[in-house]
């Protein structure tokens, strides 16, 4: 081994501040011997998914309750990374970042009516005058007030704003570590132009900004049409991370049609001539009040028309359903759709815009003309009562039943079915309600081919909001005439935390975290494996060169541990490059770990740091 390796020496050279002049600091290493850092070999108890068990056993994050997480130096540095670059986009977007708090007043969320939309799933609290307040969710109104208070000309906009900021949401059950928490970091930026062509060019400005960043931080991603629910507005799309444990599911086509579940609207599907159905006909049907008992009692019982055997896409089911509004108050509607679906929770959801259950006993109870499990539709919808409400019941169909198709289904009678069924002959609805579940193999809604569905995670969600939080709250500007109008507004957000938490996901083996170039803690991990003073020396000198070269290095310096020991907290941290230096400097080598295929390549020590810094 040269000489000037076993003589080396680390020096620290500083110098103060004087008038003017700026510190000069010798960059150095992150050392693991001082790092507030300690690694478990069993996965948390609680944890489910594998970034969160991978972060919480590598020491970058820790629960300090249920979907509350502390964060530990390493992962302030994954974190800070993945900000950073979302920061370089946001400039390069044009967007301006500005701060606001988390604790909020209520009234102006009650002047947008989110007040009460959001029901149970914000934090809310009282100060000590009893006034009251809530943990921010998100941000518009408290952004649309700040511009509204700064301008008031066309020549202000357009404009564009942002923050990284803590976000809080009461979700009922917090799971998968970061994934879905109560506390939560937010990129939301926001978009003020006079016309929707600015709204538009401010939409795409953003909407670009979010594939540089997914980009850049090495994320797999699908931008899907999606449905913009609370937050209102004209468009809306989301940028989902494909993932099995997604909660988000989404369809696609071959032809490049993508969207969330929740966005998609199928077209009312064309009459079909029914001059040759026989009329209708009334059947006893003991005990059939399933789709599946049905089919079998059909097929024993009754010739079907034309031919062949009944299946369940042969029947219309009719399922009630019990709409809550934010205020808690409640109406039934009946959905009918083909036997063979199912409906889809979160598409009925999006569809009502309300909270929706299954109906009742006591529905059924409060309602004598709905006889479970022999539902079936009017001629004039008048069989379906409301009770409590001396209204009408509400009867919708699956825009898949096309006018003048025949049916089997209930005949509101106990034990009993009506065969061949028109819709338009013999029983009409009051609408449509698309929101059964979408099946493998439906066609896309553009033509573009077949559906294929997969699950995603939210990364981010782009809204062109239009008017709705400027009126609410009064932003106007005078336009170039002189007259006030009402500004347009887009609303941008990334889930910050969340991210991370997607890198851990796509970014693991069994033995730990392989985490992107981009966001690892530290460009080079450098090991200093076994008891020689001389290894702990070398490692040393090329952690400091490395640092001069522009390189962060994380050093594991700790003395009295094992190679084994080392070799495992390496694969738990994830950083991708690793120089082990240890055995081999008996013969003046090093050994550069790839550890995303695990390659370990023996170099010389002399030449190590060229190659790393290239």
């Amino acid at each position: 081994m040269q000489q000037r390796w076993t003589q080396l020496k680390l020096v620290l050279r500083r110098s103060r501040f004087k008038g003017n002049k700026q510190a000069n600091i010798v960059p150095m290493p992150i050392r693991l011997s001082t790092l507030f850092f300690r690694s478990l070999r069993e996965d948390p108890v609680e944890a489910e998914v594998d970034s969160h068990k991978l972060l919480v056993r590598s020491s970058y994050i820790r629960r300090a309750a249920p979907g509350i997480y502390s964060w530990l130096p390493l992962g302030l540095m994954v974190l800070g990374k993945i900000e950073n670059i979302i920061r370089e986009e946001m400039a390069a977007a044009g967007a301006q970042e500005v701060h606001f708090p988390a604790l909020l007043p209520k009234e102006p969320y009650e002047e947008t009516g989110r007040w009460e939309e959001y029901g149970d799933n914000i934090f809310r609290l009282q100060d000590r005058k009893k006034a009251d307040y809530l943990l921010a969710p998100t941000h518009e109104e408290v952004f649309t007030l700040l511009v509204k208070d700064l301008y008031s000309s066309y020549k202000d906009l357009p404009l564009q704003l942002y923050q990284i900021q803590t976000k809080y949401r009461d979700e009922a059950r917090p799971r998968a570590g970061l994934l879905r928490g109560r506390e939560f970091i937010m990129k939301d930026a926001y978009s003020f132009d006079v016309d929707d062509a600015g709204l538009e060019k401010s939409y795409q400005a953003q909407r670009d900004a979010y594939e540089r960043v997914f980009s850049r931080l090495g994320l797999d991603y699908v931008i899907c049409a999606a449905d913009a629910g609370a937050m209102g507005g004209s468009k809306s799309e989301e940028f989902l991370a494909p993932s099995e444990i997604g909660e988000d599911t989404f369809v696609r086509s071959k032809g490049g049609f993508a969207a969330n579940v929740e966005a998609v609207r199928f077209e009312k599907a064309s009459p079909v001539d029914y001059s040759d159905v026989p009329s209708a006909e009334v059947h006893d049907s003991p005990n059939t009040p399933t789709i599946s008992t049905l089919v079998d009692f059909a097929n024993a019982n009754v010739n079907r028309y034309p031919t062949g055997e009944f299946s369940a896409a042969d029947t219309l089911k009719n399922v009630v359903l019990k709409l809550r509004n934010p205020d808690g108050k409640t109406r039934l509607v009946i959905v009918g759709l083909p036997g063979d679906r199912e409906v889809d929770q979160k598409r009925a959801e999006a569809w009502f815009g309300v909270d929706v259950e299954q109906a009742e006993a006591e529905d059924f109870a409060k309602n004598p003309s709905l006889v479970k499990g022999y539902i079936g539709p009017t001629k004039d919808g008048k069989q379906f009562l409301g009770l409590e409400s001396e209204s009408k019941i509400e009867y919708l169909l699956d825009p898949r039943v096309a006018e003048g198709s025949h049916w089997v289904t209930g005949a509101n009678e106990d034990q009993k079915h009506v065969f061949n069924l028109v819709y338009g002959r013999d029983f009409s609805a009051d609408g449509i309600a698309d929101i059964a579940n979408i099946a493998a193999g439906d066609p896309a809604p553009d033509g573009s081919g077949e559906l294929e569905l997969a699950r995603g995670i939210e990364i981010g969600h782009v809204f062109q909001l239009g008017r709705k939080y400027a009126e609410a709250l009064g932003l106007k500007v005078l336009d170039e005439n002189g007259k006030l109008v009402t500004v347009t507004m887009g609303s941008y957000g990334i889930g910050v935390t969340r991210i991370m938490a997607v890198l851990a996901e796509e970014n693991n083996d069994e033995k730990g975290l392989i985490w992107p170039e981009s966001v690892a803690p530290a460009d080079i991990h450098v090991l200093a494996t076994g008891k020689d003073e001389g290894v702990f020396e070398v490692a040393e000198q090329i952690a400091s060169e490395l640092e001069q070269k522009g390189k962060t290095v994380l050093i594991d310096d700790r003395p009295k541990l094992s190679p084994g020991v080392k070799f495992a907290d390496a694969e738990l941290i994830g950083i991708p490059k690793i120089v082990i230096v240890g055995k081999g400097l008996a013969d003046g080598e090093v050994e550069i770990w790839d550890r995303a295929s695990n390659n370990r390549n023996a170099v010389k020590v002399d030449s190590v740091v060229e190659q790393l810094v290239g």
